[in-house]
């Protein structure tokens, strides 16, 4: 009876007729549970989070409350939800050249519904275009470990002009922490002792934005961890 059922649902899918999202999220449902009547446990998810991407938006740990719904599953829903995240980020066009106010909706739409943090490092060349970003995710909600060493290799293989650099706080307020200051001491001293620019931290949290360079705490970082302003160069013979 539910291969007959399937099938016909999986025909409708084919055809220009428009599936609701409770009919949609059951054929979706048809991988991870094979042999049960995907309806109910569709119509349940529904219910219980109002829309479709809250269900795709969901933890493991939230949906396997919802009965009819294991742990194959949960993980099965998890893996789509960062599917289609990674699709739409992939669909956000770059700005033509970075400043804070095209930007930073630019970074916003890259960290949307992103449950772990992550850091994203932007090379830009001397007229403020990306010419590469690369991303860096431990799969933690609470930290993400990046050491100088990485990004050194970053820098080594694409010798930016400048570098912009965006992370999450995926549970917490957009409020830099001290480890978030110590990272861009850090990232300042490297740029600085590689001839490149940086352009800004941006911090994503619950609360919106945080901007080093709009803040000011960029330049008192720059001045602070410069090789110029560590290295007197006049006791230099």
């Amino acid at each position: 009876m539910h291969e007959g059922h399937r099938n016909r649902m999986l025909e409708r899918e084919k055809s220009e007729e428009a599936l609701q999202d409770h009919e949609l999220l059951e054929i979706l449902l048809f991988n991870p549970i094979p042999r049960k009547n995907t309806n109910e446990i569709a119509h349940r998810l529904l219910e219980t989070f109002g829309s479709l991407d809250r269900v795709l938006s969901a933890d493991e740990g939230e949906l396997m409350r919802i009965e009819g719904v294991g742990k194959h599953t949960a993980q099965y829903l998890a893996s789509v939800s960062e599917l289609v995240r990674r699709v739409a980020a992939r669909r956000i066009s770059a700005p033509t050249a970075v400043s804070f106010g095209n930007f930073s909706s630019f970074v916003r739409e890259r960290f949307l519904g992103l449950k772990e943090e992550a850091v994203d490092i932007f090379c830009l060349d001397k007229f403020d275009r990306i010419k590469h970003t690369a991303r860096f995710a431990s799969g933690n909600r609470q930290c993400v470990v990046l050491s100088m060493d990485e990004v050194s290799r970053v820098l080594l293989a694409h010798r930016p002009f400048g570098v912009v650099v965006a992370h999450n706080h995926p549970d917490a307020p957009c409020c830099p922490s001290m480890e978030d200051d110590r990272f861009t001491a850090q990232l300042q001293l490297l740029c600085s002792l590689n001839g490149i620019k940086l352009r800004d931290h941006i911090i994503i949290g619950r609360n919106g934005m945080f901007s080093y360079f709009t803040s000011g705490r960029l330049e008192e970082m720059e001045k602070a961890y410069s090789v110029e302003n560590i290295i007197d160069e006049k006791s230099i013979r």
